[in-house]
């Protein structure tokens, strides 16, 4: 990419792209694009090719992305497989008709069977069932990377996947209905905190194991990945560390300064006993991760007490 190619960012205020743009922004590209829900329906097959005929972006981050925990997933399985799929057949199959010299598409590390050995090499695709409790999010995924690759294979498109761990944030989503396990927990510890609560539940037995990657070192990553990489091979993005649910909440639980207790509801799932990425990849071809998890979570509690209304 030249620093005033034309990129455009799908899903630029969301968690991942907002975080891509202020990224590509601090390398010094000046001619990124992205529109809003409002502005540019992605799942309207007409209205992305009216975009990228018009527009004609020469890299696409396909960031964008119907989105949630695993209380969204569960309820709304049929939405996650339809909306996605929507989104990611429309941008890809235009971004090859409309000739875009590069895209990457962003996947997630749930694309990976359920009782996957760890850590989680990429080709361990495909190897064995998936979490039941996202395999809607998880089968759209799939497909948005076959895709890229077979785009790649059958017409030499230069399209790439790479596949982050759990990310967390300035711009997450705090809402305790559609909200990851980070951000929920956030969001948990400081109106316990605020309401001088005496405990906080946590779903499960908190001894899942979850590695967890800061979103801005996850767009340096995409970044890189777009400058330097165009393999075929989907690429993990993480940190290669882990912890328990557990570790998480006492973690948050401190830089929030919450001073109860942890209530553990063992009638709630815990989903993926473990899921930790194998990072080799990845660092072979020159990257690696900077924000560590305690100052992360520091990070994105100030991001959370300055952009929520309950303080």
């Amino acid at each position: 990419m030249n620093k005033d190619s034309k990129i455009y960012v799908a899903g630029h205020r969301g968690l991942v792209g907002s975080a891509i743009v202020r990224n590509l922004k601090s390398k010094g590209y000046t001619n990124i694009i992205g529109r809003t829900h409002s502005e540019l329906d992605l799942t309207d097959q007409q209205a992305v090719r009216k975009f990228f005929e018009e527009e004609k972006p020469e890299y696409v981050f396909l960031a964008a992305a119907h989105v949630g925990g695993i209380n969204a997933n569960n309820k709304t399985p049929a939405d996650f497989i339809y909306i996605n799929m929507e989104i990611q057949n429309n941008v890809i199959k235009a971004a090859h008709d409309f000739k875009v010299k590069k895209l990457l598409f962003l996947g997630s590390s749930c694309i990976y069977p359920k009782m996957c050995p760890q850590p989680i090499k990429e080709e361990y695709l495909l190897s064995g069932y998936l979490e039941p409790t996202n395999e809607g999010y998880a089968l759209a995924k799939i497909s948005g990377l076959k895709m890229c690759q077979f785009f790649k294979r059958q017409y030499g498109d230069n399209f790439i996947s790479c596949m982050p761990t759990n990310l967390y944030g300035s711009n997450d989503n705090y809402d305790l209905e559609t909200s990851h396990v980070m951000p929920a927990l956030i969001r948990k510890f400081h109106e316990a905190k605020i309401n001088n609560k005496s405990e906080v539940e946590i779903w499960g037995t908190g001894k899942p194991l979850r590695e967890f990657l800061y979103v801005d070192d996850m767009a340096d990553g995409c970044v890189f990945l777009m400058e330097n990489y165009d393999g075929e091979q989907h690429v993990n993005i993480g940190t290669g560390k882990e912890v328990t649910i557990g570790e998480l909440a006492q973690m948050i639980k401190e830089v929030v300064g919450f001073k109860g207790e942890l209530k553990f509801n063992t009638s709630k799932p815990d989903g993926t006993p473990r899921k930790l990425l194998d990072v080799s990849k990845l660092e072979g071809l020159g990257w690696k991760y900077k924000m560590e998890l305690k100052e992360g979570i520091s990070t994105s509690y100030e991001w959370y007490l300055k952009n929520n209304s309950l303080n």
